[in-house]
């Protein structure tokens, strides 16, 4: 018992250590211990939430929700901003971008940007809070919790170990998805009669399905290609990406083209 309790002390010390110097003091980031530990409150939470709210009422969230919504709608749009720019200004290639690991303004930027976009995932665990409160537990499908959960562990990794290089591409389309994802559900909201003015929802769904398909084309030329970058964050990001596409085109699917059918 006490050398498998090394092992694991070994392991973690050679996660911590290999990491990018310039993030290690950010929140969050030093170590994976932390966001493990979010990652099992919040399935604790998705599997005690529901059975704890079973004999309540649900809670009117309203106001909360309109705030929370599009104060995510700037952030994701701050964050597309950053993105965008710094990466333009640092003359970055969508072919082969390494990871800039120097203090210099830009990078720094960069690594920055990274680290908001790894901490919104953590504030966006705040969707599946809502859910349960709202007792809309038919929300809190597989891919709902598989998306939020592993987002994080995903992104810690990133700004721990590649801060930047072509990690940017993902932020860069990601935020702009979000941004238009939360400029629908502030929408929605708001109330019912805003419900005429929604319906663009099935192009969302579209919108986030296309967002995958580039993130494979992107991560998958990569591998392909001699690039200074870790062949292991591309395959790690590829074969994420699969398995969203999977899970989406499923709740395309089901949500319109099978209620279509019936219908």
């Amino acid at each position: 018992m006490a050398s498998v309790w090394q092992s694991v002390l070994s392991a973690h010390q050679r996660l911590v250590d290999n990491g990018d110097k310039r993030t290690d003091p950010w929140l969050l980031i030093y170590s994976p211990v932390p966001v493990s530990i979010i990652i099992l409150l919040y399935l604790w939470v998705v599997w005690a939430g529901p059975r704890l709210m079973k004999d309540r009422q649900p809670v009117d969230l309203k106001v909360i929700l309109i705030v929370y919504n599009f104060a995510m709608v700037g952030l994701s749009a701050y964050m597309f901003y950053e993105f965008l720019v710094t990466s333009w200004l640092s003359n970055y290639s969508y072919l082969c971008q390494p990871v800039d690991y120097s203090t210099s303004p830009l990078a720094m930027r960069m690594a920055k940007v990274c680290w908001w976009f790894f901490f919104s995932k953590v504030i966006e665990l705040s969707d599946t809070i809502f859910f349960i409160l709202r007792k809309k537990s038919n929300q809190l499908t597989f891919l709902h919790v598989y998306h939020h959960a592993t987002m994080i562990l995903n992104w810690w990794a990133g700004v721990k170990y590649v801060a930047g290089g072509q990690s940017f591409f993902i932020g860069l389309l990601n935020t702009f998805v979000h941004t238009v994802m939360y400029s629908y559900y502030g929408l929605a909201a708001i109330g019912p009669h805003m419900q005429k003015y929604l319906w663009w929802k099935r192009y969302l769904t579209s919108l986030q399905l296309v967002q995958f398909v580039l993130f494979i084309l992107y991560t998958g030329q990569k591998l392909l290609v001699e690039c200074d970058f870790p062949t292991s964050m591309n395959i790690l990001v590829f074969c994420y990406c699969i398995t969203l596409i999977i899970l989406f085109s499923n709740f395309y699917y089901q949500s319109y083209l099978n209620k279509k059918k019936q219908k």
